[in-house]
């Protein structure tokens, strides 16, 4: 039955089922849990950030600001503002069954479930995140194969994820030591790196507003990617909706954990999800659940995002503004600002300032094979294997691990190896993934869950504003490509 609400005299419903199509089994009702405090929940928006924190918070935007200032960061600001709303739609629809927003899109056609496994692969098979962290690295220790070195990597992150007996909790642990070690990093260059010219330059930001630098000196390409990983960006937003329900938010405590199939119990059962009752105890619970999230989301992703974003870029611009800079494909400005840091501050900061680099982005890159793994198994078992019990989602979750591990070490010894190439590459696919997901949670989030429930007023508008603002950045890059093909430029 399409519409739960339960009216006074009805017999209460024994099933949800928003389309009644039969591509997903119908969700049972059960109780929502009683909603747990700030503290006890954060965790699956520090994964975000952290995950955020990389490419785009200390690699895009910084560059981007030492090329043409720090008037541009509006657009980050808007960027992350924009994926807070997507991330509580993502987050919506998982809070009250208990599914992923993309087996919810599955309910109304079920080759969106494929689709999305090629949309999840596609963009981050390319390993740009560990391919950076290594060349980072490389500063350090004064060269190296990084291409060998970043197949390393990849194989070192697949072993973790492997051996740990709650995935989730391995990645929580990670991903909180990155964001305090960002914290600790930023805090120190606050202090003392960034001089009253830099700051007296952060008003730009208000001032220039709405205004797009020239594309003959930043590339539609690399704008994209900016506007793309200003935040968590692409696939990676949607995967809030694993996040949250291994951490046991709302009706995602009845789904079973992704576990290790070595160290830990595997659970066969598929991730279809189940409706809370629609009645005032549980509605107050959802929106209990509803209030916490959003608190966790606004501290632990979009504060530390923008902070991030703002505080690396102003970094950047103070030290590189006005200079030669070597654009490269081989992060030649991260080494070049990092020299720059020795010599302004000190010899120990900038070597901080790789160590942070190299760190951040090796994490990112755990964590991307962590979600691109979790998405693809869920869609996999819920979806074409619900009744295996021999494929259980911890099962696939592990085999897409090591396929990943190796279609990435594939691409990086047949050539594909250089980190802002590789970057720009994934950032521009997720893009476009980003304005089609904007969509289909609109009707997921209207057609999909009961009346109580619905998005609707600002945050709808909001879905439409994610619509039009990736789908518009996307479309240009079409454009542009397709315009550059025709005339052979």
């Amino acid at each position: 039955m399409s519409d739960s609400t339960v009216r006074a005299g009805d017999a209460p419903a024994a099933f949800f089922d928003p389309v009644g199509n039969g591509n997903l089994p119908p969700m049972p009702y059960r109780d929502m849990p009683e909603p747990l405090p700030l503290g006890k929940v954060l965790g699956p928006s520090v994964i975000l950030a952290g995950l955020g924190v990389g490419s785009g918070e200390y690699i895009i935007w910084p560059y981007m600001a030492t090329t043409v200032g720090l008037g541009f960061l509006w657009a980050a600001v808007l960027s992350v503002t924009v994926q807070y709303f997507l991330n509580m739609e993502i987050e919506r629809y998982t809070l009250a069954t208990g599914e992923t927003a993309v087996a919810g899109f599955v309910r109304f056609w079920k080759p969106w479930g494929v689709l999305f496994c090629l949309f999840t692969i596609l963009p981050n098979m390319w390993p740009g995140w560990g391919t950076s962290g290594v060349t980072i690295f490389s500063f350090l220790i004064g060269g190296g194969n990084v291409p060998l070195m970043t197949c390393g990597l990849l194989v070192a992150a697949g072993i973790a994820l492997t051996v740990s007996p709650v995935v989730y909790q391995t990645l929580e642990r990670a991903q909180f030591f990155k964001v305090g070690l960002t914290l600790v990093f930023l805090a120190v260059a606050i202090v003392m790196a960034i001089g009253p010219s830099a700051w007296a330059e952060l008003p730009a930001m208000v001032t220039q507003f709405g205004r797009l630098p020239d594309t003959d000196i930043l590339p539609v390409s690399l704008v994209l990617s900016g506007l793309v990983f200003a935040g968590a960006g692409g696939v990676n937003n949607l995967a809030q909706s694993n996040w949250i329900r291994d951490k046991g938010f709302g009706m995602g405590a009845y789904v079973p954990r992704i576990v290790s199939p070595i160290t830990g119990e595997e659970v066969a059962a598929p991730a279809t999800g189940s409706m809370l009752h629609q009645n005032p105890e549980n509605l107050r619970r959802f929106q209990g659940w509803w209030a916490v999230a959003n608190k966790e989301q606004l501290v632990s992703f979009w504060f530390i995002c923008i902070f991030s974003i703002t505080i690396f870029s102003t970094l950047a611009y103070a030290t590189l503004h006005g200079q030669p800079i070597t654009e490269g494909a081989n992060l030649g400005f991260i080494l070049a600002e990092g020299r720059a840091l020795k010599t302004a501050i000190a010899p120990w900061f900038g070597t901080f300032f790789w160590v942070f680099g190299a760190l951040s982005l090796m994490l990112v890159s755990l964590g991307v094979l962590d979600y691109v793994s979790r998405i693809v198994a869920d869609v996999i078992k819920t979806v074409y294997l619900t009744d295996s019990q021999r494929w259980s989602e911890s099962r696939i979750y592990f085999i897409v691990v090591w396929a990943t591990v190796a279609a990435g070490s594939i691409i990086l010894l047949s050539g594909v190896n250089q980190p802002l190439l590789l970057l720009v590459i994934a950032a521009c696919l997720n893009g476009m993934v980003m304005f089609v997901y904007s969509i289909l949670l609109i009707q997921l989030n209207r057609r999909g869950l009961p009346p109580a429930l619905r998005v609707r007023g600002v945050r709808l508008g909001m879905l439409v504003f994610a619509t039009l603002f990736y789908g518009y950045f996307a479309g240009w890059l079409v454009i542009v490509q397709v315009r550059s093909y025709l005339t052979g430029g």
